[in-house]
């Protein structure tokens, strides 16, 4: 087809898929040409908006006229997903998915597969790390495919924001594809280093379309609001005086939907979107965000690369993304169409904490990555929890290490237990420094946008190092127009209360650990602690804000604010029988705090205060340091001894224990064996802080 008739063609299929008014970009043209008149492989670093899918469903339309394979399509997201699916349809082209949503529908899907009944096919990357599709639907596939496309191409690269192991399996597809098939990889967030590497993993002939990353829709802006009271009062205000629809972004599920609840306590029509919410429930949140039967969603970055919605009016952010390119990636769900979008950033005190939670997640110290190995060799094959009981690495991070063994052919897995291939594999401790100081430079970089006085999209194009980064003239800083960040008291103190009367519930261990010497299976009920309540739960605003800086100051009793907010949260547990004494876990680091704590609440209660908990093992490790459930409980076993001080009988009824704080919840469990094997009644869980 010569290029006239390519750029016809390819102009009447966009118009069906966006309407009688799209034009054809000529980057867009002169990739679709690479695709289908010269079977290259291609590399898209265009700007969120500029139709970086049109580019694979015109060339497969193409494609498929005349007589290719049908296009395999690995997309990261739901989301992303069901745009692709709708968009296809309106060109007529057959388009399928298989993923996590849809399980029932796999046979038939791959039945029409392999009845060449499919134009395109969609899956996620994790499709790609499951062995039965690997084995008995992948191979086919990839020999009669007639495009690969790879969606969102950056998370194939460790140097990218979004990194996922899973796309590394891709390479797995490409080794399978017949010779001349076509590869086209699409992102909008690669700086220069992760073009580099992702072209380097697609074909050492991959052809780069490199765009600029302006948006003149959007207007940035950052809005100093301190705390989480205020941003909460200041949020609500802002979807009042501000029309929709409109994203708010949080940096954890549990603030998405603390968030998304004070909304609509306060009259607007908003939900939250994040990882946990079902995938039925996700569809029927993005027909209410593009129909306007919802005004705002306040979601994770769960809804972030691929939704499309040309009508949002402002992208909100309650707490920094770690990197300039993933706020890059999330600011571009707005300002699509031809609305101008409102965005801005409001910092949060515990945006730090959460970006060094997800730091924890990283490749583990050498030593470490050999002792899982090494335990696989002696013992394989092992589950999870088999490992758990060996080795000192939680459980998300010891399943994340075993997925990036399997993708670099370290490790295999059977089912459910995971054996060591013979395959030699060596730890790069070069490559693992530079990226863990790529994040920090990352986070770095995310704090000197919240300062900087110059353009804010100038400062994140030249993050993804876009060569034609100039002033937008729209934001804050080119304008010198700032934001509003006033609130109202009222306001404030109404969502102060809201916070601070939050549930935390502590749910009680019911079986110890696999490995545990001595101990196995079930914990008795009658030995285990009663369901717990604590003041604060993790970084969750309210009663975190207190006590953050109370735990990081020299140790002291409690103050009468403290006290104040634990008698409340006291007042508010329904137990069914009140308790009658208190004691306390002994702290090595708080023991004032701790002690002070029982100590005034057995005198304003009226409870007879008893000490029964004898710490026996100062020398042990501190609990904090043991990260998964087999270490943590193997620690605090024989660390205590059990009953009354000067040798009287525990008291028979219900009784409250003080600690601290609690993360695995081992502690306290270990405690209760220990306070009714001697004699005492009911055990009634209470710690200022839940870590998570």
């Amino acid at each position: 087809m010569d290029g006239s008739a390519l750029a016809v063609e390819a102009s009447a299929i966009l118009q069906q898929l966006a309407g009688s008014r799209a034009v054809l970009r000529d980057d867009q043209l002169a990739a679709i040409d690479a695709l289908v008149t010269r079977h290259e492989r291609v590399l898209l670093v265009q700007a969120t908006g500029w139709g970086k899918s049109a580019v694979y469903w015109i060339a497969t339309c193409l494609l498929r006229r005349a007589g290719g394979g049908p296009t395999l399509v690995v997309s990261p997201l739901l989301a992303l997903m069901r745009n692709q699916v709708q968009a296809a349809e309106r060109a007529g082209i057959r388009a399928a998915t298989i993923n996590s949503a849809n399980i029932d529908d796999w046979r038939e899907i791959e039945a029409r597969i392999r009845a060449d009944e499919v134009d395109v096919l969609l899956i996620s990357p994790e499709r790609l790390n499951n062995p039965r599709f690997r084995r008995d639907v992948l191979p086919g596939l990839a020999a009669s495919v007639g495009l690969l496309v790879v969606d969102e191409a950056h998370c194939i690269s460790d140097w990218g924001h979004d990194f996922r192991p899973d796309y590394r399996r891709i390479a797995d597809v490409l080794a399978g594809l017949a010779s001349g098939v076509p590869v086209l990889a699409a992102t909008a967030t690669a700086n220069q280093r992760v073009e580099a590497d992702v072209a380097g993993q697609i074909g050492e002939d991959t052809r780069t379309f490199r765009g600029s990353l302006d948006r003149p829709t959007l207007h940035l802006a950052v809005a100093d609001v301190p705390t989480a009271a205020e941003q909460m009062a200041w949020l609500h205000a802002w979807t009042e005086s501000h029309a929709g629809p409109g994203l708010v972004y949080c940096l954890t599920v549990s603030d998405a939907e603390r968030v998304a609840a004070h909304l609509v306590t306060k009259g607007v029509a908003a939900a939250s979107y994040t990882g946990s919410t079902p995938a039925a429930e996700r569809e029927q949140i993005e027909a209410g965000l593009d129909d306007g039967g919802l005004a705002c969603v306040v979601a994770t970055s769960a809804l972030g690369m691929g939704y499309d919605n040309a009508n949002l009016a402002y992208v909100i952010h309650l707490g920094s993304p770690s990197s300039p390119i993933a706020y890059y990636q999330q600011v571009g769900r707005a300002g699509r169409g031809t609305v101008d979008a409102r965005v801005v950033l409001v910092p949060t005190r515990t945006e730090g904490d959460i970006w060094a939670y997800f730091d924890s997640t990283a490749m583990p110290p050498r030593d470490t990555v050999e002792e899982v190995l090494a335990a696989l060799t002696a013992h394989g094959p092992c589950s999870v929890a088999d490992l758990e009981s060996m080795v000192n690495l939680r459980r998300g991070r010891l399943e994340a290490l075993l997925k990036v063994l399997d993708v670099e052919g370290a490790v295999d897995r059977d089912g459910s237990s995971w054996v060591r291939t013979v395959l030699p594999w060596s730890y790069d401790t070069a490559r693992y420094e530079q990226l863990a100081e790529a994040r920090r430079a990352e986070q770095d970089a995310m704090r000197a946008y919240q300062r900087t006085d110059g353009c804010r999209l100038r400062f994140l194009r030249e993050q993804l190092d876009d060569p034609s980064a100039a002033d937008c003239g729209r934001c804050d800083n080119c304008t010198g127009v700032r934001v509003d960040a006033d609130v109202d008291p009222a306001a404030v103190d109404e969502a102060r209360r809201g916070l601070r009367s939050a549930v935390v519930v502590l749910e009680p261990r019911k079986q110890w650990p696999r490995g545990m010497e001595g101990r196995k299976g079930n914990i008795r009920p009658e030995l285990r602690p009663e369901e717990g309540r604590a003041l604060a739960f993790g970084t969750d605003p309210g009663w975190s804000e207190v006590l953050a800086p109370l735990f990081a100051a020299p140790d002291a009793p409690p103050d009468d604010d403290l006290l104040r907010g634990v008698a409340a949260a006291l007042k508010a547990w329904p137990w069914g029988r009140r308790p009658t004494w208190v004691t306390w876990v002994p702290s090595r680091t708080r023991p004032l705090l701790v002690r002070g704590l029982a100590e005034r609440l057995a005198e304003v209660g009226k409870m007879e205060l008893v000490e029964a908990v004898v710490r026996v093992r100062a020398d042990a490790p501190q609990q904090a340091r043991m990260d998964n459930s087999a270490t943590q409980a193997a620690n605090v076993l024989d660390a205590f001894t059990f009953g009354r001080v000067g040798g009287e009988e525990l008291p028979p009824d219900p009784g409250l224990v003080i600690d601290d704080s609690l993360r695995s919840g081992w502690t306290m469990t270990v405690v209760a064996e220990g306070l009714r094997a001697a004699g005492s009644g009911l055990v009634l869980p209470f710690v200022l802080w839940r870590r998570p």
